[in-house]
């Protein structure tokens, strides 16, 4: 059994990372170009997979994990417009 993991776990790693990589948008890869990152993907196997997971993949949410402000009035009576037709 431990010698079918050593096989499956790292094809499923370099899988994982690849249709990752491929499906992420091209304005969040970071530090390369993503076609750069899925050559070193498809070159190195694990170690380009890895190498996209710690460095390349786009940050989990954004920063400090805090809420995105909203632009603009929230409520009705907060909207200047809105109160000017009154």
């Amino acid at each position: 059994m431990l010698r079918v993991l050593v096989y499956v776990v790292p094809i499923a790693i370099v899988l994982y990372a690849f249709f990752d990589c491929a499906s992420t948008p091209q304005e969040n890869v970071r530090n390369l170009p993503k076609w750069a990152w899925l050559l070193i993907i498809l070159v190195f196997d694990l170690l380009g997979s890895l190498a996209w997971l710690i460095a390349g993949r786009p940050k989990k949410g954004n920063a400090g994990g805090k809420a995105p402000r909203r632009r603009g009035p929230v409520a009705p009576d907060d909207d200047p417009d809105f109160l000017r037709k009154l």
